[in-house]
């Protein structure tokens, strides 16, 4: 076990419509207040004394998509008026602060952040030329959370010294070897988070069993293998952590909706038999709200945004584990100046293990190419407020790498989506949306990654989204569900029941 690490804790005190177009609880009774947009309700116990007798644990995987779907966790879990206790390395817990989106964590009550000191690890550069696109450079970063082990053990030792009843633990799935410890020590429990979707949850567990023909295997069809997916440093990665997998958790938590993606949902829990799961997403704010809204401090892109009509402007983001290459840029950019349609880019570059490491590539435009489009479109060369982007009535299509969490912000939103899958998770998510929920269509087929995304490609995908009947019919039914999960979490709702009774059922 590693040695014991020093902790700096942190409390915090302090307390859109779509574009266009259950479970119960198990004895303990929660009530909801009412909501001025009646979408996004603050949920409280009627029981305080049960919920103030809890403690949770959060503890991420130190990568943005993952810091990010358990922030924001984080938010809704404290606004049961339970204390939250969120976890990481010094500089990976002052990158979820600093890019929280959609809300602030440093003034939301009951939110405690737990920084710990680790060694120094390596913080290689990205290769945007690696034939993979998997972030390899986030690497030694993942393996240096090894060293948290002991540092967790001792906090939610401290926290069940103060005379809580129960000290609940939710860690990443890709994080057993730092909560192994836990289920061994009394009055604790552990819940692992899965931060991908369902589809592919259950895509991963059908191609381990040969492919077999079974229900809802029918949109698998063409589905690209995960062994291509990752590279063998992840898969060694993993089964590090596999070794605990199944033996240290009491249920399952997923950042979906039965409104998504119920049938795989069910498809989930049939194969784990017994074992509880609950689909409480989506955790991101249904109407974010910014954190400044000081002129001066305000975000150019959202400043552009207001001056712009109803639907007409592409947003387009590869996350930050995806760095494009000089061709991928100049092809890109050729496209969306062809395609006559009105973008925001945020181009930049896949993050390192520690985002605050000074050495940046900075990705080349073709010379002139900003005064070519001013007026049609703004490039973004640091971090962007995507939800907010997302959330913007003017925003009426995504390019988008189709990580999970952009995958939800944008479904949430009802936000058609131009998928280009680049690795992971990222090409069965785009099977998701754009075979199953019919909600996109695609840059370029997973089949064909090796070959580049032309100009054409682009151009003639943006046009399709933007600007045809197409189109239209995948934002009209996009539309059609955010609203249905805009639904589902207000009082009596399906996703408010699921999160009513997994708040029930680690307070009871």
């Amino acid at each position: 076990m590693a040695e014991k690490l020093t902790s700096k804790t942190h409390g915090q005190n302090g307390a859109q419509d779509a574009k266009g177009g259950s479970t119960s609880g198990e004895g303990l009774s929660v009530e909801h207040p009412s909501s001025e947009n009646n979408t996004e309700l603050k949920f409280l116990t009627s029981s305080p004394q049960d919920v103030a007798q809890v403690a949770v644990v959060m503890v991420p995987l130190p990568a943005q998509g993952h810091l990010n779907q358990l922030l924001h966790l984080s938010r809704l879990v404290s606004s049961y008026n339970i204390h939250v206790h969120y976890v990481g390395t010094i500089a990976h817990i002052q990158q979820a602060k600093i890019r929280a989106h959609g809300f602030d964590p440093l003034t939301t009550t009951n939110i405690h952040f737990h920084e710990f000191q680790t060694p120094s690890f390596e913080t290689p550069l990205p290769n945007p030329n690696a034939s993979n696109k998997f972030p390899n450079q986030l690497m030694p970063s993942f393996y240096a959370t090894f060293h948290l082990r002991e540092s967790v053990c001792a906090l939610v030792r401290e926290l069940l010294s103060k005379n809580l009843k129960k000290v609940v633990v939710i860690y990443d799935n890709l994080m057993n070897w730092v909560v192994q410890d836990l289920p061994e020590m009394p009055n604790t429990e552990c819940y692992s988070f899965n931060s991908t979707s369902a589809f592919f949850s259950y895509s991963f567990l059908w191609e381990l069993k040969g492919k077999p023909v079974l229900p809802g295997t029918e949109h698998y069809e063409d589905i690209p293998s995960v062994l291509d997916c990752f590279t063998t440093e992840f898969w060694e990665y993993l089964k590090i952590q596999e070794q605990f997998d199944g033996k240290i958790h009491c249920g399952e938590l997923y950042n979906s909706s039965r409104v998504i993606e119920s049938l795989y949902l069910d498809l989930m829990a049939k194969e784990y038999d017994g074992l509880k799961q609950w689909a409480i997403g989506p955790f991101n704010p249904l109407e974010p709200k910014e954190k400044s809204k000081d002129s001066n401090k305000r975000y150019e892109s959202l400043d552009w945004l207001d001056k712009q009509e109803r639907n007409s402007v592409i947003f387009v983001s590869f996350g930050t584990t995806t760095s494009l290459c000089d061709e991928e840029v100049k092809e890109l950019a050729i496209g969306l100046e062809k395609s006559e349609q009105k973008f925001i880019w945020v181009l930049r570059d896949a993050d390192k293990g520690d985002v605050f490491t000074s050495e940046v590539r900075k990705v080349q435009l073709p010379e002139g190419y900003e005064e070519k489009i001013q007026g049609r479109g703004i490039i973004v060369r640091d971090w962007a407020p995507q939800l907010e982007i997302l959330a913007h009535n003017s925003t009426g299509g995504f390019m988008s790498h189709c990580g999970w969490n952009s995958c939800m912000e944008s479904i949430s939103f009802g936000v058609p989506i131009a998928t280009w899958p680049m690795h992971s998770d990222q090409p069965r998510n785009s099977q998701l949306v754009t075979k199953y929920l019919k909600i996109g269509l695609t840059v370029r087929p997973w089949t064909r990654r090796d070959e580049l995304v032309t100009s054409e490609m682009v151009e003639n995908a943006v046009k399709t989204l933007m600007a045809s009947p197409q189109g239209d019919e995948m934002r009209k039914r996009a539309a059609d569900l955010s609203n249905a999960i805009k639904k589902s979490v207000t009082d009596g709702g399906v996703n408010c029941a699921e999160m009513d009774s997994f708040i029930t059922h680690i307070t009871r």
